[in-house]
């Protein structure tokens, strides 16, 4: 989710002179986690939306370049790379939040929160989509017939639809604040007594909607194309089998930290679990802080699982890089050289840049 303070621990630590993390019942703690460096944090938020601003620029400048030749997975890997130049658009101004505060004010606060909620609920959703193409295009190649560009964009605008009415509360509940309390502004959700059960029900969908049901998707379907492709022998197999269990690992060891770190402050502010040492919740909030770099990165990871990894990839690249005067043409059919026997072996008609 969109980086945010308890605001309502905050909001009994204001009243206390001091901040409590998480509920009132416990002796007060500072919002400061000691010994963290938010510096560093901040420098590393930006550094992801270098690499998450270049990485996905090239997969949608490539792959629209080739307007004649996009399958199914093109198409999905375009809007996949628009959702994370997106989600790591955001990631700009939030570091520059952990060292200055929140100095945008309240319209790009809401719009902010909002787009990265939208984007990341876009991208694991895309996620999704790419592992059931790819399940029909491998195990169901000879029964079904790979979806029609018409219907793979249509699925595309219901992801994008979706993903923008599930961030709806969250632009509505964001809020700006300047306090003479605090020695900085902040962008908090709002919520007070009457919403709890709202923000745990939100908390909940966040975690089914927004990782494990794509992540059961994901496995269910890729476990089902590791074993038809286990059976099939040919050079390719294990190079597919390999990026499949690549593309799994990542999202897992991306998203999984996060997530579970997210259920454990969700179970501490709903009262479902009481913990009153600061030291405990300081442990917490790092744990929080450093998981949700770890998850935001896979928006940077992205190009490189579904699309640099790819033969036809690189060498469309290097095809478009040649058309811009970038590489000689000597450069250009040494690269090529050494793939083109692999990429003739595997041509089909589901073929793609990708996966």
């Amino acid at each position: 989710m969109t980086p945010v303070f308890n605001f309502e621990g905050l909001l009994e630590g204001l009243e206390n002179s001091s901040y409590d993390l998480y509920d009132d019942s416990s002796v007060p703690c500072n919002l400061t986690v000691p010994g963290f460096n938010n510096l560093g944090l901040a420098i590393t938020y930006v550094f992801v939306f270098v690499l998450s601003t270049v990485g996905n620029s090239v997969v949608i400048c490539v792959v629209c370049c080739m307007a004649k030749r996009r399958s199914s997975t093109d198409i999905y890997l375009t809007h996949l790379a628009l959702a994370d130049l997106l989600f790591g658009f955001t990631m700009l101004f939030w570091g520059v939040d952990i060292h200055y505060g929140w100095i945008f004010g309240n319209g790009m606060c809401k719009f902010l929160s909002g787009l990265q909620e939208a984007s990341e609920y876009s991208s694991v959703f895309l996620l999704a989509c790419i592992s059931v193409d790819r399940h029909l295009a491998i195990v169901k190649a000879t029964r079904v017939k790979s979806p029609r560009r018409p219907v793979v964009t249509v699925a595309c605008a219901a992801v994008w639809l979706v993903a923008m009415l599930l961030a709806l509360p969250t632009v509505i509940q964001r809020r700006h604040m300047s306090t003479e309390d605090l020695d900085y502004d902040i962008c908090y959700e709002d919520t007070d007594e009457n919403t709890d059960r709202l923000i745990v029900a939100m908390g909940v969908m966040h975690q089914v909607l927004g990782f494990f049901l794509p992540l059961g998707i994901m496995t269910v379907c890729y476990s089902s194309t590791l074993v038809t492709l286990y059976h099939r022998h040919n050079r390719q197999k294990q190079k597919a089998i390999r990026v499949i269990l690549a593309v799994v690992f990542v999202f897992i060891v991306c998203w999984l930290p996060y997530h579970v770190v997210l259920l454990i402050k969700l179970l501490i502010s709903s009262s479902l679990v009481q913990e009153r040492l600061c030291e405990t919740r300081y442990s917490l909030e790092a744990a929080y802080r450093v998981t949700k770099v770890l998850a935001f990165v896979h928006c940077a990871v992205n190009p490189v699982l579904y699309a640099f990894i790819g033969v036809k990839f690189r060498n469309r690249l290097l095809t478009v890089c040649h058309k811009r005067g970038l590489i000689s043409s000597t450069l250009l059919a040494t690269f090529k050289k050494g793939s083109v026997s692999s990429v003739g072996s595997t041509r089909s008609r589901n073929s793609s840049v990708t996966l």
